[in-house]
């Protein structure tokens, strides 16, 4: 890594921390970012303002950041995996998997005698794993016979539209107080995670993190095709199964705890890679990472301030940088 990289990757860092900062001080009641410090820090401050930014607003900014950590990582890995700079989460279906499986869950509550409210946050979660796992295993069995990325990328969009249909038709036959509930998640919210939340999602993302660690170098030899890292003793096998659970747990997380957020996962991979310049993983996973947080924080704060939903956000960033990596990646087969 070299000194440009070190010096990125401080002003990335800086800028999380006056993101973050400023993401505490607004909201219906602005405060002043010093007093926002001094809550963080333990100093001195009015009561009222450290109940306001440790109780309420903390766990709030947290789930920012752990979901613009995620959801880029999960794009990266499988703009990699798939060898297409336009795979993602959203894109491939894999969050329409999360979303599908929580509507089950929420929505076919009433049909065996249960309130949407008796469910526990661990099985949102985990039906949102199983749904996003169950489609990524299905796109890459049929990456595996059929060679054309293009054709698969067609089909994970033609998955998510489906996918999409079957959960209009169980929002027609359910009960009015569970309609009311998905269609409130759908919007996407980085507000839903509760403080006793907090821990399963954290331990979720950082669970995915390790393994999308872990998978770095077998990625940086995926770039050269699999032939090429077959040659070089790579377990080809092995390695898209990490990829795949690294995506799951953290694609699945944040779909299951905020709703599908779009684009997220789409275009900060090559907002990174622009930044950074590089297509090594060594680098680019923690620049990623990064850019990811910075820009989830600025969508939280900006959709504080509109008064907008954070997908609407995140939708106006993310759009201008796909129609720059079409318009950039003329044909899109292979990275």
């Amino acid at each position: 890594m070299n000194r440009r990289s070190y010096i990125l990757f401080a002003i990335l860092a800086l800028l999380i921390v006056v993101l973050l900062i400023a993401d505490l001080a607004a909201g219906s009641v602005t405060m002043p970012m010093r007093d926002v410090v001094a809550a963080l820090i333990g100093a001195d401050c009015p009561d009222s303002t450290r109940s306001i930014v440790v109780d309420i607003r903390l766990v709030k900014a947290i789930v920012a950041l752990l979901a613009g950590i995620a959801l880029p990582i999960s794009g990266l890995q499988m703009q990699t995996l798939f060898r297409n700079p336009l795979a993602g989460p959203y894109v491939l279906g894999v969050s329409s998997g999360a979303s599908l499986a929580v509507a089950l869950f929420i929505l076919g509550a009433p049909f065996i005698g249960f309130g949407a409210g008796s469910f526990s946050s661990f099985g949102m979660a985990g039906a949102a794993w199983i749904g996003s796992a169950l489609v990524l295993l299905f796109i890459s069995a049929i990456g595996r016979r059929i060679k054309d990325i293009m054709v698969v990328l067609i089909l994970g969009m033609m998955i998510s539209s489906a996918i999409s249909a079957i959960v209009q038709i169980l929002q027609y036959l359910s009960a009015d107080d569970a309609l009311k509930s998905f269609v409130i998640w759908t919007m996407g919210s980085l507000g839903n995670v509760s403080m006793q939340q907090l821990p399963l999602f954290g331990a979720a993302v950082f669970v995915g993190v390790v393994l999308a660690i872990i998978a770095v170098k077998p990625l940086n030899l995926l770039l050269l095709g699999e032939e090429y890292a077959l040659t070089m003793g790579l377990q080809v096998r092995r390695s898209r199964m990490i990829v795949f659970a690294s995506t799951t747990l953290l694609a699945g997380t944040v779909t299951a705890f905020c709703g599908p957020i779009g684009f997220i996962g789409l275009a900060l991979p090559h907002v990174a890679r622009a930044i950074f310049a590089t297509s090594n993983h060594r680098v680019l996973l923690p620049a990623t990472a990064l850019v990811g947080a910075a820009t989830m924080l600025a969508c939280d704060l900006i959709s504080k301030s509109l008064t907008l939903p954070i997908n609407a956000i995140t939708a106006l960033i993310g759009i201008p940088v796909v129609i720059w990596i079409v318009i950039k990646n003329r044909s899109i087969t292979s990275m």
